[in-house]
């Protein structure tokens, strides 16, 4: 049997087609380029029966990813991460069926390492030797990782006051590690020019095809989590939005083999209302999202003022009867603590703000109370450890058994 099933590159603008060998950034006509599959070749070759028997890593689904020859594989474990159902939390919303992917399990402790590892892999594969990329944290510290596992040199630059873990994750790595004093589309244009000085390869979110790939296995895991059966609605937290392209273009793969039950859930983008340039688009209506000036949220990984594949997160808002929602931090903080306290798990403030938008989209009647309703958590909360706002009386509690400990001691 095939390790990969892959066909051609395409570009969803102007239709043009490049080969599967070869190092390709985005299309001529300045376009994200996307992979296609032989998809009868798979349905023919594979059946969701024989899944259960393979390893509990994304690559179980290697005929439906990109790397052709499985010595390219690049791979650290990454993927099937938890699908936990959230009653306590749910019931507190009035959502029955509330669930929780939980992302922050997975190697580098954010969903970016599944990009990472398809994305490095099919770098090795058509022989890239070093990439470069700009991030707000999280993404660079997983590309710097898996680069340095696959041998593979990596510039990465980000802005100056990204979260310091991310930080280090990068510099230990042995990535060449570059502080701008900006934001992450200053630091876009950085790599933009290295990449022409220095004949790089261009990692950035959807200048190389392959991270949406990896980003996509979340959609196939929940299909395959939920027997098959489709969810109603997927939320997502959105900056550069590769997850939410790569889910929807799951479970349209998933939908052409035959594999699922159900029509294709409602996709949520949710965003801050600090940087919400794909809310504000959709609102209005458009198909693509404008420059969102003065960006500020503490869920940096959301904070992206205008992305490339704008218009690819759009059509699968459109497509599916989907919306786009903005919450605000303080709310986001809130939801954080609660689930801590509810549900005993820790997620990160960009996982926060899809269940804020799960409760506002539950109070209008959007989501009705008998759907099932699968939320992102993108990464773990001990990633961010300047977000956390704990209340005073908290703060008091801890005092007060500290005393209680010296008092024991003696």
């Amino acid at each position: 049997m095939k390790h990969s099933y892959i066909s051609h590159l395409y570009c969803p603008k102007c239709e043009n087609t490049y080969g599967t060998r070869e190092q390709y950034q985005l299309c001529a006509c300045g376009s994200p380029l996307l992979v296609d599959y032989d998809l009868d070749e798979v349905a023919k070759n594979v059946t969701p029966d024989e899944l259960p028997s393979r390893e509990p890593t994304l690559w179980r689904y290697h005929e439906l990813l990109p790397v052709e020859e499985e010595s390219n594989v690049v791979s650290l474990g990454e993927g099937m991460t938890p699908l936990t159902p959230f009653s306590e939390l749910g019931g507190n919303m009035g959502v029955e069926n509330l669930y929780m992917k939980d992302e922050g399990l997975i190697p580098t402790g954010s969903f970016k390492a599944r990009g990472a590892a398809v994305g490095v892999s099919k770098a090795k594969e058509v022989g890239v030797k070093e990439l470069a990329m700009p991030t707000n944290g999280n993404a660079g510290a997983a590309w710097g990782l898996y680069a340095a596992r696959a041998g593979m040199e990596s510039t990465i630059v980000m802005p100056d006051d990204a979260p310091k873990i991310t930080r280090s994750e990068v510099a230990l790595s042995g990535a060449n590690l570059y502080l701008v004093n900006g934001l992450i589309s200053d630091a876009g244009k950085i790599v933009g020019r290295a990449v022409k000085d220095y004949n790089l390869y261009d990692a950035s979110t959807l200048k190389e095809p392959y991270r949406i790939e990896g980003k996509k296995t979340m959609g196939l895991e929940i299909a395959e989590q939920l027997n098959w059966i489709m969810p109603d609605v997927i939320l997502y937290p959105t900056g550069g939005g590769v997850g939410l392209i790569g889910i929807y273009k799951a479970l349209k793969e998933l939908k052409a083999l035959g594999w699922v039950k159900g029509k294709l859930p409602r996709l949520v983008a949710v965003q801050s209302t600090g940087c919400a340039p794909i809310v504000k688009a959709w609102e209005e209506g458009k198909r693509e999202s404008e420059y969102w000036n003065d960006s500020e949220t503490l869920a940096f990984g959301i904070n992206v003022p205008k992305a490339l594949g704008d218009f690819l997160v759009l059509d699968a808002i459109y497509d599916t009867n989907g919306c786009a929602v903005a919450v605000d931090d303080k709310s986001m903080v809130k939801e954080q603590e609660r689930i801590a306290n509810m549900e005993g798990s820790f997620i990160c403030p960009e996982g926060a703000a899809t269940f804020v938008a799960v409760r506002k989209l539950r109070q209008n009647g959007w989501i009705g109370a008998d759907e099932t309703v699968v939320a992102l958590n993108t990464g773990a909360g001990i990633k961010y450890p300047d977000t956390v706002q704990v209340r005073p009386e908290i703060l008091e509690k801890d005092d007060a058994i500290v005393k209680v400990d010296e008092g024991l001691a003696k």
